[in-house]
């Protein structure tokens, strides 16, 4: 099958489709670009998605990366990023291999077509000239052939007419005879002209045309062939990657299976862990033997069996414990002590003495204790070998700053052309300072460890010991007060021997709380919902109230607001709407 012999009359045809052809190839090319965008752009939101959700440097989301399953996220982000990478190099290698060959061999298609369709116009455009040759040879020898006739006939007519002259017979034979050799010559011409045409016109359609159309031929197959090598390469690109691919994702699943439950519960044990024990049983009361009752709601009696009394409150009239609500109804039916110190012991949010109150004053203030007293044992033993392990390191880096200083030292006493020993005697004796100060900070710290780390299997042997024992321990239940309960901001007491706990609670709560000035208030709030508060502690309201606020919400959910100057107590933040006042002192700011 050769074009040149089966399409020999259809070059205006051939010129079309091999128009066509590069048109595909040029709309081939196109797609591929297209798709190397695609793909850049779908690896840059790649790694975007993967950047967006990394954990910021420094930040407490860093933190939360200690568990096993949000490692197991981070590894999949880090997947990502290098899954995005992949498809970048999908998009390079189809721009390298596929669109800039094929585009500069487009070019290279376009020339040759150019060249060959050239050649059949140069040859059909000489063919043409041949054409019009033979035409115009044919048309003079049509024409003499004519003249020579119409000379001979005159000839004849002039010889048989008597009245003509010889000289004129004559003139009009020797006319005829001058025609008759014109067109022979005409005739001799037409014919050279005719074979040589003739001779032509098969060499163009026997040589020349097919040797074109063979070119082209080639030319569209090389085409054909080209946009199919293309194609493979296309799918082979794709190929290329699928293995470093199917690697993210085998990563991917990896770290879905290094997920462990078991740890992760034990580092939310580790992270939130107190050290303190829970309350052990409460003793039975027995109210069928006498005892004496409790005649004021601001004092704590002893059984009647003669043990030490001990008052609070004793100038205030109707003091209450420390922000524990009023009521000044006459016709409160009285509890028993008992109750109300179990009330005391488990309601929340309230502050339960006054060690706690100071140290919320100070926790407000923004004043956080070095030796992390305000943590409950076990998070601040933590924070505390957290530290000593800081300072660890800060010695070994200065340590090493000593020894580098003391080895150029060396080398300027052995050699002084490169440099003065003694001025490496200031930089020395800073470190050397620097160390010593880290070193006693140091001390410090794990003396604290040591205090914490030492302390804590005690306290817990006291805490199961004291639990439930008020009735005939009354002097360790307040220990228990003082130490280890937490108040509504979330700070805790610092552990402190019974005898100072005593003298607290017989000699603070008497002089510090009896001249009392109530707290100003530092906004209002509106209550959205009803709430019952039966807790000590806790004030119930009315949807729709309007209420003072003293207090704001500390993170522990609850806001300290008062009600008529008569009542006061604490209520679920989310209850209430509120609306502080700026110039109200101790009120926060809001931009």
């Amino acid at each position: 099958m050769s074009w040149g012999t089966e399409l020999w009359d259809q070059f205006d045809n051939l010129e079309k489709h091999t128009q066509w052809g590069i048109d595909i190839l040029e709309k081939y090319i196109k797609f591929v670009k297209e798709r190397t965008d695609i793909e850049l752009s779908y690896a840059k939101q790649l790694r975007n998605l993967s950047k967006k959700y990394q954990p910021k440097k420094n930040s407490k989301e860093e933190e939360e990366y200690k568990y096993t399953a949000c490692k197991a996220f981070l590894s999949t982000l880090n997947e990502m990023n290098d899954y995005a990478g992949q498809h970048e190099v999908i998009s390079e290698n189809m721009t390298s291999q596929i669109t800039v060959d094929l585009m500069r061999y487009v070019q290279e298609l376009k020339q040759e077509r150019k060249s060959n369709f050239h050649d059949g116009r140069k040859a059909q455009q000489h063919i043409e000239t041949c054409w019009k040759q033979l035409e115009s040879s044919k048309r003079r020898f049509e024409r003499d052939c004519k003249e020579a006739d119409r000379a001979q006939q005159y000839f004849e007519k002039m010889d048989a007419d008597i009245n003509v002259t010889k000289a004129d017979v004559e003139k009009a034979r020797q006319q005829a005879q001058l025609r008759h050799q014109m067109a022979e010559d005409s005739k001799a011409d037409y014919s050279s002209i005719l074979q040589r045409f003739n001779q032509e016109q098969w060499e163009y359609y026997h040589t020349h045309i097919p040797n074109i159309f063979q070119k082209i031929q080639e030319m569209e197959e090389r085409r054909i062939v080209r946009i199919g090598e293309s194609m493979k390469t296309y799918a082979e690109v794709d190929r290329q990657v699928i293995p470093i691919i199917g690697k993210c994702l085998d990563g991917i699943v990896k770290a879905a299976e290094s997920i462990d439950q078991k740890n992760d519960s034990q580092l939310v044990v580790e992270a939130y862990k107190s050290g303190f024990e829970p309350p052990g049983d409460i003793e039975f009361e027995d109210y069928t033997q006498p005892m004496k009752r409790t005649v004021s709601e601001n004092s704590l009696s002893s059984s009647k069996e003669g043990k030490p009394e001990l008052k609070f409150g004793g100038k205030s009239r109707g003091k209450l414990w420390p922000f524990i609500k009023k009521n000044k109804s006459p016709k409160q039916q009285k509890e028993p002590l008992s109750h109300r110190f179990n009330e005391f012991m488990t309601s929340k949010p309230k502050i339960h003495c006054f060690r706690s109150l100071k140290r919320g004053l100070s926790l407000k203030l923004g004043a956080t204790p070095e030796d992390f007293s305000n943590l409950p044992p076990e998070q601040r033993r933590k924070k505390l070998q957290q530290k000593v392990d800081d300072l660890n390191k800060e010695i070994q880096k200065e340590t090493d700053q000593r020894d580098a200083i003391t080895k150029m030292k060396d080398v300027y006493l052995k050699n002084p052309q490169m440099g003065d020993p003694a001025s490496l005697d200031h930089k020395l004796a800073e470190v050397t300072q620097n160390i010593e100060r880290l070193r006693l900070e140091t001390q410090k710290f794990e003396a604290w460890l040591a205090e914490v780390e030492g302390r804590l299997p005690a306290r817990s042997e006291q805490a199961r010991r004291q639990s439930g024992m008020y009735d005939g321990q009354t002097h360790q239940t307040v220990t228990n007060c003082a130490q280890d309960r937490e108040s509504p901001d979330g700070s805790y007491t610092e552990e402190q021997s019974q005898e100072s706990e005593l003298k607290v609670l017989a000699t603070d709560f008497d002089d510090e709380f009896d001249d009392e000035e109530p707290l100003p208030a530092i906004g209002t709030c509106k209550a959205l919902y009803t709430f019952e508060g039966q807790n000590e502690g806790t004030i119930s309201v009315v949807e729709g109230e309007m209420l003072s606020v003293i207090e704001e919400d500390k993170g522990d959910g609850w806001t300290r607001i008062r009600r008529n100057e008569d009542e006061e107590g604490y209520v679920p933040t989310s209850y209430v709407e509120v609306y502080l006042d700026k110039n109200a002192k101790g009120a926060k700011t809001y931009i």
